[in-house]
């Protein structure tokens, strides 16, 4: 293993800065390196492409030195900040990752060549053999194949995989592929911010599938299913266990104490855009844009507490003549713009086809007509507020881009055919199959909070949109939609200030 370079000590005026109530990360004090100690602030504001991200933190100010979250407590030099960075929204951007590669020639622990390289077997001191973290920000997961249940039941599926493209090698030979009993899939790390948005349950069943919903091991209640991609685990526990194990590399697992100490931190970290290059502050004239929207607000579903989806910028659509007249021509036209995205995005609707969790869901037919906010309900967020996964096509061929750096395989139904592929089809990731063994979920994945995408490039879960105009142009061309250029554009606005 190489030794990580050192970074340079932060000088005692930085350390007094994020000491105090409210810094702003520029420059070298942009990263977080693990075991730093430095202290979180309750307010953090990073610039981004688009403008500001803002991080608030309840509860107080928080000292990181021997912090869970904060210490690399394995041999690889990690801790759970390395693959969550506050710059990144509690995520990890590609643009990110070429910076890091760059600073230290490779050689920082977010390059460990069992996840942070394309595979192990690869010389891990050339830059190619980390090109999909450096390209699309992905990461390499390990999965066991057949899958079992969380408590560890064994799970006979009913579909089978063969490896049709392996560009990596981490799908064939006698250590990785489905003959050594793993697959190895590549996507995005979520982002660990506004956590009780992404916990929070909105239907006591899955609407999707039409099953009772899995209970929480530890409070026994239900669990949303919006934490990982392919929901392999439900509770904020499992998914520090699950990652402590293998992007970690912990010998040991995670003490109680250390879980509720990470826990504490995700529940109190509240991210979202603040300012924009060309509109200004997202809280002004109106508008209440901003990550203390998230903070003070509770969970809703569209239409359920008379707030609809985005309706922080419904003011900036009529802003009064003497607001107006204030602004920069430029600036009133950029907010006009935000209004008109969130508009579209609530009102526009198109016929929703061959999407399985959507028309495979109950009550729905194929096709169905609907908007955006189908999906993206829940207010101030935009994930789903119904429990399950969805097969938008990002995956799954014939609706994915061709990616040829990712490996691609062939899925045979044993049983019924998929619902809309047939029995036999091609996948770049099977998502949610792999957890539950069901031809059904495959391609299925988590949908995605919205919250600063700005700081978060790129997009979907194996970064396929390398910018805002990419999901808008994949969401078009997927469901034939037929966006004006304005309401292409007018969507890029309103998701650059979420």
């Amino acid at each position: 293993m190489r030794v990580p370079v050192r970074r340079l000590l932060l000088p005692l005026a930085a350390l007094c800065a994020f000491a105090a109530a409210g810094a702003r990360g520029d420059g070298y004090d942009r990263w977080w390196e693990p075991g730093e100690g430095r202290t979180f602030p309750v307010q953090l504001d990073y610039p981004n492409d688009q403008g500001t991200l803002r991080l608030l933190l309840t509860g107080g100010p928080l000292e990181t030195k021997g912090h869970p979250f904060f210490e690399p407590l394995g041999p690889n030099g990690r801790a759970c900040i390395t693959c969550h960075q506050p710059a990144d929204s509690m995520s990890l951007s590609a643009q990110t990752a070429r910076e890091r590669w760059d600073t230290t020639q490779g050689e920082d622990p977010l390059f460990a060549a069992s996840d942070g390289s394309n595979c192990p077997t690869l010389p891990q001191g050339d830059r190619a053999s980390h090109s999909l973290l450096l390209k699309r920000g992905l990461f390499r997961i390990q999965l066991p194949w057949p899958t079992r249940e969380w408590n560890g039941k064994p799970i006979v599926p009913d579909f089978r995989i063969e490896v049709v493209r392996d560009p990596n090698g981490c799908n064939s030979g006698p250590k990785y592929g489905p003959a050594a009993g793993n697959l190895s899939v590549y996507r995005r790390p979520r982002p660990l911010a506004n956590m009780k948005y992404l916990l929070a349950v909105g239907f006591p069943f899955d609407p999707k599938q039409g099953y009772a919903l899995p209970l929480d091991p530890d409070t026994h209640k239900p669990m949303s299913g919006n934490l990982m991609a392919d929901n392999r685990t439900g509770n904020l526990r499992l998914q520090m266990e699950d990652a402590s194990s293998t992007h970690l590399a912990f010998a040991r697992r995670l003490t109680r104490e250390q879980i509720d100490r990470i826990t504490d931190f995700e529940m109190r970290i509240f991210a979202a855009q603040q300012t924009s290059n060309r509109g200004g502050a997202v809280d002004t004239l109106g508008a209440r844009g901003g990550p203390a929207k998230l903070r003070d607000s509770e969970p809703g579903q569209l239409g359920s507490i008379g707030e609809p989806v985005w309706s922080e910028f419904a003011a900036w659509e009529h802003i009064p003549p003497a607001d107006a007249a204030r602004l920069k021509p430029e600036e009133l036209a950029f907010r006009q713009s935000v209004a008109r995205g969130a508009k579209v995005f609530r009102d526009k609707t198109f016929l929703i086809t061959d999407s399985a969790g959507i028309n495979s869901r109950i009550g729905f037919g194929n096709p169905v007509r609907n908007s955006c906010v189908f999906c993206h309900n829940m207010t101030q967020m935009g994930n789903d507020v119904a429990p399950g996964q969805v097969d938008l096509g990002t995956t799954t061929m014939p609706f994915a881009d061709p990616m040829p750096d990712l490996p691609l395989f062939r899925i045979t139904c044993l049983k019924a055919p998929h619902p809309h592929y047939g029995r036999v089809f091609y996948t770049m990731d099977p998502g949610f199959g792999l957890t539950s063994g069901r031809c059904a979920d495959v391609g299925k994945i988590t949908l995605q909070s919205m919250r600063g995408l700005s700081a978060r490039a790129p997009y979907f879960s194996n970064g396929l949109a390398k910018d805002l105009r990419g999901v808008v142009d994949y969401y078009d061309r997927r469901y034939n939609i037929g966006y004006t250029e304005q309401e292409k554009q007018d969507l890029v606005n309103l998701m650059s200030v979420l």
